[in-house]
């Protein structure tokens, strides 16, 4: 008795969202290409949208090789600063002249240089200050693409979120393995002009006048 397999091949899903060209070779090929993550998803969302998006800028650096916890540290430092400001302090910090305070996670030594801060502890993350200092880079040439004034503009919002892990491994004693993770983080800001504070026009306040001097004041205009 000999038994015959039929092989039907499942055809694939919708590839809505590639281009037509790139579409008939998945389907040519077989290749599900909403499974395979080729599907054009739109652009990144950001946690916090800007008041005014057309005088904003923004960047983003996803799965960066830096540790959460002093990326942190170094992008809440530098949250409300001016955008040469913010770069100035960066280099500063690789070049050990200034500090980052560590307010959330005290993990850190004390120095001298946390004091003008209010704080006691602080650290010099050369790897994260480095990272942060090429996003502001990239969000500085975005802002004089869309012709911000670069010497009004303020980081409005930085935010860093954790990664998924890097997961590599360390062989011990026995043959035992343990896991050997890297702390990945994704890390998103973005700059805006400060609107201008506009000084309210002065108004003359009128003195006020008693009923026996309001009515002597209408009967000096009436004569």
């Amino acid at each position: 008795c000999v038994v015959f397999f039929l092989m039907i091949r499942r055809p694939p899903r919708s590839t809505q969202g590639v281009s037509s060209a790139a579409s008939d070779v998945y389907k040519r090929q077989g290749i599900n290409a909403e499974y395979m993550g080729i599907l054009n998803k739109g652009m990144v969302k950001y946690s916090r949208e800007p008041a005014v998006p057309t005088k904003a800028a923004k960047a983003r650096g996803k799965d960066m090789r830096v540790h959460f916890k002093n990326t942190y540290e170094v992008a809440h430092a530098i949250r409300g600063m001016k955008l040469e400001k913010a770069q100035k302090y960066l280099q500063d910090v690789i070049d050990h002249k200034q500090c980052v305070p560590f307010r959330k996670h005290v993990t850190a030594g004390r120095t001298a240089q946390s004091h003008p801060f209010g704080v006691t502890q602080g650290r010099w993350p050369k790897k994260s200050a480095e990272h942060l200092l090429e996003l502001l880079e990239n969000v500085r040439a975005n802002a004089e693409a869309r012709g911000l004034d670069i010497k009004k503009t303020y980081l409005l919002h930085t935010q860093v979120n954790k990664a998924p892990k890097g997961r590599r491994r360390n062989f011990k004693a026995h043959g035992r393995i343990k896991d050997y993770c890297a702390s990945n983080c994704h890390v998103e800001l973005f700059v805006s002009e400060k609107e201008e504070n506009v000084q309210k026009p002065s108004e003359k306040k009128l003195p006020k006048l008693s009923k026996k001097q309001a009515a002597r004041r209408r009967l000096k205009i009436g004569k």
